[in-house]
């Protein structure tokens, strides 16, 4: 099948491939850089191979060489989020099957998109920088000239010098340790992953690191202000790797760590192998931890050794982890928890297709990424619309056990490769021969290719749910003199997921009359509650019935973490309220400086903030 053209990517993967990259990182502190080097072992794919083309985002290059012999080396035009391409002239002729290894020196930017460095201040020992990288989904040129797209598979090794005081930990099997013999105050960290992945999911992170053994095969990482907690909170790792084992196939990527950063990471989770990144708004007593790593150990199937060929195929990723995120959480509680979960899903869809409208494209399951940036396309449409689908041919094809054995029949034909829709169909097809007639009644293009919401609407059970709804509509018909007939009795046999879920109806509803929400803090001091999921939709509904005292509450929380979950919408609520608009715009340029780059990008677009514009304007 001809190579998916992938329009994120600048490199040359029809005409080489990289098999294995040998990384030597010299970790700054000072200058805030990475002083590298690179050896790409690429393997060619056409006679009379002379040339090829690696991505790079802001990088300083001061040497090429191929087998060794210097190579004429070029940076193409600057594009504004694909960085510049590398262009390298071979000094000899390679033909098809033979290998070359480039080897590239150079060093980062300060301002590197996958990397941020943080002051002590920003760490929660206070005492040490810290360092720590985000590739998803085309920042790894800009800390490794590469081939940048989810297309290419390879394996790597790597070298880490760091100043003695701290730790290096990278998405691999650590290799040993060694006193740097360059300079004594420094050590160097060994690295290897001998399984093929993509680029995007190279990581590294450095700072005064502890961990702890939580299971055979995982430590949990983190300063030593949290490892405790964080060991405490992970406990139950290795079960939900046992289970996931049991749904999709051995686990091949040998250790499962989990590295909890510090609050600016901007995601809940990151699936690096080996080391699965977390944010620390999960040890708030949250029990939406165990989605959180669920979902990550189940991109250890779906996603890292099953990868979307292009980021338009997004979906791929992430609605088969979400399907098998929640067929986990099926096994340890019960069918019951999955539909709920799934109704839940369902409204974080209806709420991005809200936010980028119902005709925008990007609410396509595969969209057209040409010229369009994949962090500004990010939502959870690819997770909930792919996830809808999934349970929408699971009803079709006749139920969970059936519809799981395809998903696990498609890991094993396609693991260690990268796919297409085009290919995960015609697989669909081929596994399900008998029952061809019903999967070609399925309205592919609504499904696929069509904005807005899904063309079927799953009908879940929606016991777990019904609590949460009827509480949700008392509150919406209330009139003033039904206030004094709620209490806290309202919410005390419901779990935290189903007040996540209450909260989470009440943002679809129109706001509440200011009195309510008063009401609501009276009788359910919701103020005091320290869950994320929780507190971050409590503080958005009050914002959203115009409570004054909410405001700096809601601010605080955008920016006392960088979780974009949370701190995007936490904005976008206060900006959204015309007397608190400029201060929405003065509090992000206050403490933009201190947010992960992704993060400060995103939310200067919700605020309609220049990127170019400071505090002093």
């Amino acid at each position: 099948m001809a190579p998916a053209s992938d329009p994120c990517s600048f490199s040359s993967y029809t005409k080489c491939a990289t098999k294995h990259l040998n990384l030597t990182y010299h970790v700054d502190f000072d200058s805030h850089v990475l002083k590298s080097k690179v050896a790409l072992t690429i393997e060619v794919l056409e006679d009379t191979f002379t040339s090829l083309t690696l991505d790079s985002r802001d990088l300083k290059i001061s040497a090429v060489t191929a087998n060794g012999q210097p190579a004429k080396f070029s940076l193409g035009p600057q594009h504004s989020f694909k960085g510049s391409p590398l262009e390298i002239t071979l000094p000899f002729e390679l033909s098809r099957g033979q290998h070359v290894i480039v080897e590239v020196t150079y060093e980062t930017s300060p301002k590197a998109s996958a990397l941020q460095w943080l002051t002590p201040t920003q760490t929660a020992g206070k005492k040490h920088p810290y360092l720590f990288s985000q590739c998803q989904a085309t920042h790894c040129r800009s800390m490794v000239p590469c081939q940048d797209t989810p297309s290419v598979k390879h394996t790597y090794y790597a070298q880490v010098s760091v100043p003695k005081e701290l730790v290096a930990v990278m998405s691999a099997m650590r290799d040993g340790q060694e006193a740097d013999p360059h300079d004594n105050s420094r050590i160097i960290y060994r690295f290897r992953q001998p399984v093929p992945m993509p680029s995007y999911l190279i990581a590294i992170v450095v700072g005064a690191l502890e961990s702890r053994e939580i299971g055979p095969r995982t430590r949990v990482w983190s300063e030593k202000e949290y490892v405790d907690l964080a060991a405490f909170e992970f406990s139950e790792t290795e079960s939900m790797l046992k289970t996931a084992e049991s749904l999709a196939g051995p686990y091949v990527w040998g250790q499962y760590d989990v590295l909890v950063l510090p609050p600016s990471f901007p995601y809940g989770g990151m699936e690096n192998p080996c080391l699965t990144f977390a944010t620390p708004t999960l040890l708030a007593g949250d029990k939406s931890l165990s989605n959180v790593i669920a979902h990550e150990i189940s991109h250890s199937w779906t996603g890292n050794l099953v990868t979307n060929k292009t980021w338009e195929h997004f979906w791929l990723n992430e609605g088969h982890t979400v399907y098998l995120e929640r067929m986990i959480g099926r096994c340890l509680e019960n069918e019951q928890f999955r539909q709920f979960k799934a109704m839940g899903g369902w409204k974080d869809l209806q709420e991005s297709v809200n936010t980028f409208g119902a005709n925008s494209p990007l609410t396509n399951l595969v969209p057209d990424l040409n010229e369009v940036d994949p962090d500004v396309a990010f939502s959870s449409v690819p997770y909930e619309k792919g996830f809808a689908l999934l349970y929408h041919l699971e009803e079709l094809m006749g139920g969970p056990e059936v519809f799981m054995g395809f998903v696990k029949s498609y890991i094993q034909l396609f693991a260690y490769s990268s796919v297409t829709t085009e290919e995960w169909k015609n697989y669909l097809f081929t596994y399900f021969k008998d029952k061809v007639d019903i999967l070609n009644k399925v309205d592919w293009n609504a499904w696929m290719h069509t904005p807005g919401m899904p063309p079927v609407k799953p009908q879940y059970d929606t016991t777990m749910a019904d609590a949460c709804i009827a509480l949700c509509q008392k509150w919406i018909k209330a009139k003033e003199g039904d206030l004094s007939g709620f209490s806290a009795a309202d919410v005390k046999t419901l779990s935290s997921h189903q007040v996540i879920e209450f909260l989470s109806l009440l943002l679809l509803e129109e706001p509440l009359p200011l009195s309510h929400v008063k009401r609501m803090q009276e009788v359910y001091d919701l103020n005091a509650v320290k869950n994320s999921e929780i507190r971050a939709r409590w503080l958005r509904l009050c914002v959203k019935s115009h409570w004054e005292e909410a405001v700096s509450l809601a601010l605080k929380m955008a920016t006392e973490q960088g979780r974009m979950k949370f701190t995007r919408p936490l904005f976008r609520e206060v900006y959204t309220w015309d007397k608190h608009r400029e201060l929405a715009v003065k509090t992000f340029l206050e403490t933009r400086a201190a947010m992960h780059p992704v993060t400060a990008m995103l939310v200067a677009k919700d605020l309609k903030v220049d990127q170019t514009q400071s505090t002093g304007l």
